[in-house]
Parts: structure tokens; C-alpha cells; sequence
């Protein structure tokens, strides 16, 4: 079965930085654009980032752009999000997702998450 599993998170300073890594099991991998999202107290699952199946194609949510980098690794099974100049407001759960902007939602496969807080 699709297994994601999230790591990487904590507490940062803003401007501080975090990478975080998902491994992912069950499924073939490298076949299938991934997404980052997170989920802020109180709020909805926000899309924040995809990444091509080869790794070749990237976007970004508006509010993570130059700040937020998205890689992969498909020899590993493991998806990265190199996050830095960070502020109070990606304070969020962030999870791994199979499939891209388009179509993550509807695939319905994301893991627990890590926390991520950004804080003095």
C-alpha cells in the first residue's frame, strides 16, 4: 500500500531554515509528479509545491516562491522541500502527496506530516 513518511521538521527562527525528506513506499515512484502541502492551526490542506516525475519540471505556491525548493531523489524513493528565509506564517503540519497541483487531492494519498514551526 502508498506509504509517506515525513521528516525534517522543528522549530526555526524566522529567516532560519529546514530541509524536510519524505519517504515514499507502495507505489512506483518514479512514475508520478509528488506535491508538498501543509495545514496551518485552524486551516484547510494548502498546496505548496510539485515536482515532475523526473524532477525536470517545478512550481510553487506565490507565498513559498524563492524561498522554497522542491527535489527528489527516485533511486531513494525520497522527496525533499529545502526550505529557507522562513516566516512566522509557514508555521503549518507539512505532508508529502502523491501527485501534482492537478491532481493530489483526488489521488488521496498524503502522509501524517511533520511540524514545522517558525518562531523567536
Amino acid at each position: 500500500q502508498v506509504q509517506l513518511v515525513e521528516s525534517g521538521g522543528g522549530l526555526v527562527q524566522p529567516g532560519g531554515s529546514l530541509r524536510l525528506s519524505c519517504a515514499a513506499s507502495g507505489f512506483m515512484f518514479s512514475n508520478y509528479y509528488m506535491s508538498w502541502v501543509r495545514q496551518a492551526p485552524g486551516e484547510g490542506l494548502e498546496w505548496v509545491s510539485e515536482i515532475s516525475s523526473g524532477g525536470g519540471i517545478t512550481n510553487y505556491a506565490d507565498s513559498t516562491k524563492g524561498r522554497f525548493t522542491i527535489s527528489r531523489d527516485n533511486a531513494k524513493n525520497t522527496l525533499y522541500l529545502q526550505m529557507n528565509n522562513l516566516k512566522p506564517e509557514d508555521t503549518a503540519v507539512y505532508s508529502c502527496a502523491k501527485g501534482g497541483y492537478a491532481n493530489w487531492r483526488r489521488q488521496g494519498y498524503w502522509g501524517q506530516g511533520t511540524q514545522v514551526t517558525v518562531s523567536s
